[in-house]
């Protein structure tokens, strides 16, 4: 082996041990607790930071200051986070949403702390621990790998671990203590990292957000290895540390020779998008806060004021002007993390990288030093931008589409860092550009009068994609994602519109920022800036326009005003504090207001007294146990729900009649034919057929883990089958998604309630007509009437109403397409008796007028009273077809023996 390649080999064997003690990190972290700690590299930038402190500038002894800051600063901040910040949210629920958004606060936090206390700048001068050579690295990260993997594999302690991840309530039932465990996994990966930033300090310019960031880039060889396999990160680590290292021999020629080169440097950042983009997504559960109370309202005159603020610049002059351009610009910048944030419910953690791609983009443009394309005008420079960025969206969107919760997030993340370096780092695609304002707005003044303008387009184009059909699908596929599907929302086309829309939305802010400043600035753009803007529009409300424009003031305000840092530590305690008020600061005064306003018994008048006692009798007969809201009709009876299915089902356009009556179904209108499914190595339907016909109500009945939900799924959409096929009318829908069979008229409810409590009650019918095809203008007030909803209760939001109610807007959503085949997951679960009868009457109604109509359900004296034909489910096959007297006698007599 030559010198050469020896030499780089131990470079790469360095680097590589940095990396893989990060991946041995955040893989225990994870598998301790369950989170995904963004905050990794901030705590081994704050540990470089200190034992810098302590041994340059307090002139502590270095084995004195490594000691005290790897074995009591760094795991002391690791269980202190478990202790404060992480507990409380896993004895709330453990919601993967809020965790995800904690960890960005604590990141956030720590490197707005950090540049507070020891300034922006970058030093050269931190102490080496270890030696200018890899192999104690290398022994210490091959120690401790072994060492974790045996703790895991051979003892208690591992095996509660395992236990404590797979389950943490069901763990503590078995009286394993998950705190302590959770807080070993905290201090053991904050330790990690504190190792890994005091041995990168030496070789990296340690500065708060460099070595933050540098630190997390090497999170792929933890996705690589699918946060679990340990060798596999330590392996992966050292492999691209070593090639990376390597890479730096090669001299490439040609057009392409920055980028490859790039390429070669920066091998860790291209891991990760290969990690997070190709590989399959670690984590699936939800990435973001789904909204659990109703849209908080805009407190009175908020806008009045909002506005009063934002031209008071007019009246500064000088610096405190030049200051506030930056303002509406950041704004616009924010506002398209409420598009994609809050109104369509998706992470994005890379918005930085469109705004400046758009600021970028807007300075070629005007410089004529865009590939094609002629100098324009400042102005159009900047249109065209922003025409050129939002298609680039879809770097971020196609992810979205099979890709939630952690995935999402580090994809996102991923396009932010690639773009970061592999763009805007780079000399030949930013030196010597500069960024003019448009004529005639030059002055600074004149520029923000500009800015308001463009910020007022952009909250027009929020607002358009908060209201009307587009913004209730919006909401829908944020509160409840399948639900959204059910009701008919193209979901993956929606996803799509979102992240265009935000893309489009940043650059534009991001050319306004450019133009603002007089220059295209990388560092303005960077990956830790997209993480922070992230964090301060979630705590300050993700559907709140007035929250973006606060954001804004508040990011550029206080950094002008104070130290740099003080923005981001502010932002970072109170998305640490984000399980507490999801909904924003606002919605928790709010909350707080009300609980302590002092409430008095309201009392009757004498009127209304003798209207109540008129009224007693009605109650009682209706014996309903379940609270209703104040004006909510009761469900309809029998004779008025067939009176009213009738007029509902006569409104229908031609295609979606049935031709065939109860009495004799011609042909089946759904049909199941030889379905095949399975999970891992577990037959969860083994050649299932199955008949649905128009007018009938089939019943499906079963043991748990019969296959019941999983034929379900499969008639739905939201499973596609191994083998076999589902037929609609003769139509072979076995590879259409569920929103398509929507709008063939195949509808579904859920067993676990698919409501959207964002929107009120009249919103969610609406949204199964609108996605539904239904032009028919009255048939969502028919539908309300239909299911006793047209009272009072049709203005209020769904969040809150009792499950009874929740379960007729559902039942209503669903008929609100006027579908042919109407598929129930468990519609008594949760009613109580009466509310159980009144379905039934309505469901009966529904068949009458030829509706096909399958029921998966365990109540057995409701299918004995509901359906005609009932089938049995065992070990994923029917055993079972008949009337219900017949099949469940015989179920009921076999049960006896």
């Amino acid at each position: 082996m030559s010198s050469l390649t020896y030499d780089l080999t131990l470079a790469g064997l360095a680097v590589g041990s940095a990396a893989a003690l990060t991946g041995i990190g955040l893989i225990v972290t994870y598998r301790a607790t369950g989170v995904l700690n963004f905050a990794h590299g901030a705590i081994a930038m704050v540990c470089a930071y200190v034992l810098r402190q302590c041994v340059v500038e307090w002139g502590w002894p270095l084995w004195l200051a490594a000691a005290a800051t790897l074995l009591v600063l760094a795991p002391g901040v690791g269980v202190v986070l478990e202790r404060f910040v992480f507990r409380p949210l896993a004895i709330l629920g453990g919601d993967p949403a809020q965790t995800l958004v904690a960890s960005i606060g604590v990141f956030v936090l720590l490197v707005g702390g950090a540049a507070l206390l020891w300034g922006q700048g970058a030093r050269d001068d931190a102490p080496e621990l270890v030696p200018d050579e890899p192999w104690g690295q290398l022994a210490v990260v091959l120690v401790l790998a072994a060492g974790v993997a045996a703790i895991v594999r051979w003892t208690r302690f591992g095996r509660e671990l395992r236990a404590v991840v797979d389950d943490r309530r069901l763990a503590v039932l078995g009286g394993i203590d998950a705190d302590r465990v959770a807080a070993a996994g905290w201090a053991f990966g904050s330790f990690t990292a504190g190792l890994t930033g005091v041995l990168l300090a030496p070789y990296v310019r340690l500065d708060p957000y460099g070595l933050s960031l540098l630190v997390m880039e090497v999170v792929a060889v933890a996705v690589a290895a699918r946060m679990r396999s340990l060798p596999v990160a330590v392996v992966v680590a050292l492999g691209v540390g070593v090639a990376q290292s390597q890479l730096t021999r090669l001299h490439p020629s040609g057009w392409g020779a920055p980028l490859l080169q790039t390429a070669g440097t920066n091998l860790f950042v291209v891991a990760l998008l290969v990690a997070a983009l190709v590989l399959p997504g670690v984590g699936t559960r939800d990435a973001l806060p789904r909204t659990a109370t109703a849209r908080v309202p805009t407190p009175p005159g908020a806008w009045i004021v909002a506005a009063v603020l934002f031209l008071l610049p007019l009246g500064l002059a000088g610096r405190d002007l030049h200051t506030s351009i930056q303002v509406p610009a950041l704004a616009v910048v924010l506002l398209s993390l409420v598009v994609v944030t809050g109104r369509g419910g998706q992470i994005s953690l890379g918005q930085a990288a469109y705004a400046g791609l758009g600021a970028l983009f807007t300075a070629l443009l005007a410089a004529g030093r865009f590939p094609g394309l002629p100098a324009v005008p400042e102005l159009v420079a900047l249109a065209v931008a922003v025409v050129l960025v939002a298609p680039l969206g879809l770097l971020t969107g196609w992810p979205a589409i099979g890709r939630r919760g952690l995935a999402l997030a580090l994809a996102t993340f991923a396009v932010g860092v690639g773009v970061s370096r592999f763009v805007f780092d780079q000399p030949y695609a930013t030196a010597g550009l500069s960024l003019g304002r448009p004529a005639g707005f030059e002055g600074d003044r004149a520029y923000y009068l500009l800015e308001l303008l463009l910020l007022a387009l952009a909250l027009l184009v929020a607002h358009a994609l908060r209201r009307g059909r587009t913004g209730r699908a919006l909401a829908a596929m944020r509160d409840h994602e399948a639900g959204a599907q059910a009701a008919g929302v193209r979901v993956p086309s929606l996803k799509l519109l979102a992240f265009v829309a935000g893309a489009a939305l940043a650059a534009l802010g991001g050319g306004m920022l450019g133009m603002g400043l007089r220059a295209f600035d990388p560092a303005a753009y960077d990956p830790v800036r997209g993480l922070l803007w992230f964090a301060a529009v979630v705590v300050l409300g993700a559907d709140s326009t007035l929250g973006a424009l606060g954001a804004a003031a508040l990011l550029v305000g206080l950094d002008a005003g104070t130290r740099g840092g003080v923005a981001a530590a502010l932002i970072g305690v109170l998305a640490v504090l984000v399980g507490r008020f999801p909904g924003g600061p606002y919605e928790a005064l709010r909350t707080a207001a009300e609980r302590l306003r002092p409430h008095r018994a309201a009392a009757l008048a004498p009127a209304g007294a003798r209207a109540r006692g008129r009224l007693r009798p009605v109650e009682r007969r209706a014996a309903r146990t379940a609270p209703v809201p104040a004006g909510a009709t009761a469900t309809a009876t029998a004779t008025g729900a067939a009176a009213r299915a009738a007029r509902h089902r006569s409104s229908r356009p031609p295609a979606s009649r049935a031709t065939s009556t109860p009495s004799a179904p011609a042909s089946p209108l759904l049909t199941a034919r030889r379905l095949h499914a399975h999970y891992g190595g577990f037959t969860a339907l083994d050649g299932v057929d199955l008949d649905v016909f128009p007018g009938r109500i089939t019943a499906v009945v079963g043991p748990n883990g019969a296959g019941k939900s999983t034929l379900f799924h499969c008639l739905a959409g939201t499973l596609r089958p191994a083998r076999g096929e589902v037929r609609l009318g003769g139509r072979d829908i076995t590879a259409l998604p569920s929103h398509a069979r929507t709008r063939l008229g195949v509808a579904r409810t859920f067993q676990q309630l698919a409501v959207f409590p964002s929107l009120t009650v009249a919103e969610n019918v609406r949204v199964g007509a609108e996605q539904g095809r239904v032009t028919d203008p009255g048939a969502v007030e028919r539908t309300l009437r239909l299911l006793g909803l047209d009272g009072p209760v049709r203005a209020l939001p769904a969040a809150g109403l009792p499950t009874g109610t929740l379960r007729r807007v559902e039942l209503a959503r669903a008929l609100a397409g006027a579908p042919r085949v109407l598929l129930l997951d468990e519609p008594a679960a949760g009613l109580d008796t009466a509310e159980v009868a009144a379905l039934a009457r309505v469901l009966k109604a529904l068949a009458a007028e030829g509706t096909a109509l399958l029921v998966v359900e365990h109540d057995l004296d409701l299918v004995a009273g509901l359906a005609d034909v009932v089938h049995v489910m065992t070990a994923g096959r029917i055993v079972a077809s008949g009337p219900p007297g017949q099949v469940l006698n015989a179920l009921g007599t076999a049960a006896g023996r």
